[in-house]
C-alpha cells in the first residue's frame, strides 16, 4: 500500500498517542488496517516502555481520593516525563485509580519490594520459618519463600491487584502502570503516597 491517508494517521495517533511517523509506519506495515496498526504500536510500546524505565520522570500530578464518609483519604504522587502526558486524561485517571486503591488497601507498606522496611521483611521470614518448622526439610525453604511472596503481594503496592478487579480485569498496579507507560511512550512512576484514616 503506497499512500496512507492523513486522516488515518491522525485517527491512529489520537487513539494511541504514538508519534506521527510511528503511526504512518504502522499503517504501512499493516496495509492500512487500523486495528492491526494499533496492535503493532502496542507491542512496540511495551518493548519501549521497558527501555524507558530508567528515564527521568520529573513531571506528573498529585491526586487525592476521599472515601465516602470522609474517614479515609489518600494523596498519591505519580510522575511522568512531560507536562503533556501529565495532563493526559488516562494519566490522571491512572493516578486517581491508584489513590482509590490505596484507600481500600490498609496493608500497603511500600510501593516496590525494595522499599519494604528490612525489619518487617525479617519478621515475616522468621514467622514463616517457624510455621514451616514441622515440614520436611527439603520443602521448608520453598514454603518460607511462598509465604513471604504472598505477604509481599499484600503489602507492596505494585504487586497488588487493583481492588476494582472487574473494571481492571484482575490486573496488578504494576501491569496497569506498564500499560500506561507503553501507551504514553513515557516512564511512569508511582513516587509516593500518604494514607490518612480518622483515629488511625
Amino acid at each position: 500500500m503506497s499512500a496512507i491517508p492523513a486522516q488515518d494517521v491522525k485517527a491512529l495517533r489520537d487513539r494511541t498517542g504514538a508519534g506521527m511517523m510511528d503511526c504512518r509506519n504502522a499503517l504501512a506495515e499493516s496495509d492500512g488496517d487500523i486495528e492491526k496498526a494499533v496492535e503493532l504500536l502496542r507491542t512496540r510500546g511495551q518493548a519501549l516502555a521497558a527501555k524507558r524505565a530508567g528515564a527521568e520522570a520529573a513531571e506528573g500530578a498529585v491526586q487525592s481520593y476521599i472515601h465516602a464518609g470522609n474517614k479515609i483519604g489518600v494523596l498519591v504522587e505519580v510522575n511522568c516525563q512531560t507536562d503533556f502526558v501529565a495532563r493526559n486524561e488516562k494519566f490522571v485517571e491512572f493516578a486517581r485509580e491508584v489513590a482509590l486503591h490505596i484507600a481500600a488497601s490498609p496493608l500497603t507498606l511500600a510501593i516496590t519490594e525494595d522499599e519494604v522496611p528490612a525489619e518487617d521483611l525479617e519478621r515475616e521470614k522468621r514467622i514463616a520459618t517457624e510455621q514451616a518448622a514441622d515440614r520436611p526439610e527439603n520443602v521448608r525453604e520453598r514454603i518460607v519463600q511462598g509465604k513471604v511472596d504472598k505477604w509481599l503481594d499484600e503489602v507492596v503496592l505494585l504487586r497488588q491487584k487493583h481492588v476494582r478487579e472487574d473494571t481492571h480485569g484482575g490486573k496488578t498496579i504494576e501491569e496497569l502502570r506498564s500499560e500506561l507507560s507503553a501507551e504514553t511512550h513515557e516512564n511512569i512512576v508511582v513516587r509516593r503516597f500518604a494514607r490518612f484514616a480518622v483515629g488511625g
